[in-house]
C-alpha cells in the first residue's frame, strides 16, 4: 500500500506557473505508475498525466500538452506536475494516483488507478 501527500498548490495569476509535488509513503513508489487528475467546482475528475513507474514513459491530456509536464523522481518517492501558462480554467484541486501498471504508462480512466492523495488546490486568477 502506498500514501499520497500533494502539495505546492496555491495562488497564481493567469500566465504564471505553479509545481504540484506529490510524495508517496513506503519503499515500493517505483514499482507504481503515478498520475494526475483534477476536478473544477460542479465538474467530474479530468485526467490530466501520467508516468511509467521508470519514468521513460509519460503521457499528457491534449489540454495541456505543451503546458505541464509531468515528471518523478524515484530516489525521493516523489511525483511533480509542473504547470506553466497557467489559465483560468485550471482552476481545479489536483490529485495525484498511484496505479500497479508495469508495462506502459495509465491512461486517463480513474479504474486503472489503486490509491489516491487527498488533493492540493490550484487557483488561477485572471
Amino acid at each position: 500500500q502506498v500514501q499520497l501527500v500533494e502539495s505546492g498548490g496555491g495562488l497564481v495569476q493567469a500566465g504564471g506557473s505553479l509545481r504540484l509535488s506529490c510524495a508517496a509513503s513506503g519503499r515500493t513508489f517505483s514499482s507504481y505508475a503515478m498520475g494526475w487528475f483534477c476536478q473544477a467546482p460542479g465538474k467530474e475528475r479530468e485526467f490530466v498525466a501520467s508516468i511509467s513507474w521508470s519514468g521513460g514513459l509519460t503521457y499528457h491530456a491534449d489540454s495541456v500538452k505543451g503546458r505541464f509536464t509531468i515528471s518523478r523522481d524515484n530516489a525521493k518517492n516523489t511525483v511533480y506536475l509542473q504547470m506553466n501558462s497557467l489559465k483560468p480554467e485550471d482552476t481545479a484541486v489536483y490529485y495525484c494516483a498511484a496505479s500497479r501498471l508495469r508495462l506502459g504508462v495509465p491512461g486517463g480512466s480513474q479504474k486503472e488507478y489503486d490509491y489516491w492523495g487527498q488533493g492540493t488546490q490550484v487557483t488561477v486568477s485572471s
